[in-house]
């Protein structure tokens, strides 16, 4: 008997929701569809407002927190129907929202993603879990990363040491070891393609490098990627996570500017490639052991990007999810299937030792959709 459940991820780069259709029926999760639906550009205009402080924001939040939930309803229907699978038929619908602040340090941190799940269950009838970082800030976590705990169920090996690097808007890593031990590590490591695909609009029209093609014609910029590489994230201990709140347009133009000469912006974009494999790949080579690194996220489909990180991971083996069995585009989106699988089944959905929270804990909020 299928055990039917939708996972929906709006990540750091607000293109879009990507819908994942899951099934928790047998010993793994298995994947049965996964589709990308675009949000319209007006509300992207919003979304990307809103990522930055400005006036009027609590009602421009308003607004967007329900034009979202209704994206979210309609690509959950439209995946549905794709697939002839009822409503009825979904146990629950797990979903992200979409992050337009995420300050996990201080007094008082907080993430906030907006999507109303109550309209999102009105809409669909499917019961949502939503709100998924707040407990795990209530506890003293950061509230993210979040999937590696999904990762750990999904693509843990007891033979071999892994490492799973999602390249969303942020880049993040877990490290799974082969000994099955409960204290995986993970955490973001910096910028993934945020930077990138914001560079490439400016100077192409282009929402993103497609397979890094232009990035390609270029050399990366030596000082520039050593100012780049000095931001004082960087140096943090995990646990930590981050956002666009520190890594975005002006910060990027503000050291392009320290340098007193003019850089092509292919060369900048080149230099951005750059920035993000060595601030994964110095990460990911603190664990000794590793022999298997696997990518996902859309920076696995950039082909310039991933030989970059191929050529500074070279004593590993590189794949991506694929390999096994989950596409690298779905994994976020079904580890938010999952999460909602967890909550219903009471399994904890969070790492203290990944978020620095006081321990682990089932996650998510309740809105029933099923009258």
């Amino acid at each position: 008997m299928p055990q039917l459940y939708l996972g929906l991820m709006s990540g750091t780069s607000i293109d879009g929701v990507d819908a994942a259709l899951v099934d928790f029926s047998g010993s793994h999760p298995r994947l049965l569809d996964c589709q990308t639906f675009a949000f319209p550009s007006s509300l992207c205009d919003e979304l990307h407002h809103l990522c930055a402080p400005s006036v009027n924001e609590i009602e421009l939040m308003g607004r967007a927190d329900r034009a979202v939930a209704k994206v979210f309803a309609d690509a959950s229907l439209q995946l549905l129907k794709d697939n002839y699978v009822r409503p009825d038929q979904i146990k629950a619908i797990g979903s992200h929202g979409q992050t337009i602040r995420h300050m996990p340090f201080g007094e008082d941190n907080f993430s906030l993603q907006i999507g109303d799940p109550n309209t999102l269950a009105a809409l669909t009838g499917i019961d949502v879990i939503a709100d998924f970082r707040r407990k795990d800030i209530a506890l003293g976590g950061q509230g993210a990363p979040l999937v590696p705990a999904f990762h750990k169920a999904v693509f843990a090996s007891p033979i071999k040491s892994r490492v799973v690097i999602n390249i969303g808007g942020i880049s993040n890593i877990t490290y799974l070891p082969k000994r099955g031990s409960d204290d995986i590590v993970g955490y973001d490591t910096g910028p993934g393609n945020t930077l990138l695909d914001a560079w490439c609009k400016l100077h192409t029209g282009q929402n993103y490098d497609e397979k890094g093609q232009w990035a390609a014609q270029s050399s990366a910029d030596p000082e520039l990627l050593e100012l780049l590489c000095s931001h004082p994230y960087f140096l943090l201990p995990a646990p930590k996570s981050t956002g666009r709140e520190q890594f975005n347009l002006p910060w990027l133009q503000q050291n392009i500017s320290s340098i007193s000469r003019h850089i092509d912006p292919r060369i900048v974009q080149a230099t951005l490639v750059m920035l993000t494999t060595n601030t994964i790949a110095k990460q990911v080579l603190q664990f000794k052991d590793v022999e298997q690194v696997y990518l996902c996220g859309g920076g696995a489909r950039n082909e310039f990007l991933v030989e970059e990180l191929e050529s500074e991971l070279h004593e590993c083996e590189l794949f991506t999810t694929d390999e096994l069995g989950v596409e690298a585009d779905a994994v976020e989106a079904m580890a938010f299937a999952w999460l909602a699988y967890a909550h219903v089944n009471k399994i904890q959905g969070s790492v203290a030792s990944v978020t620095g929270a006081t321990k682990g804990a089932i996650l998510g909020t309740y809105c029933p959709g099923k009258e």
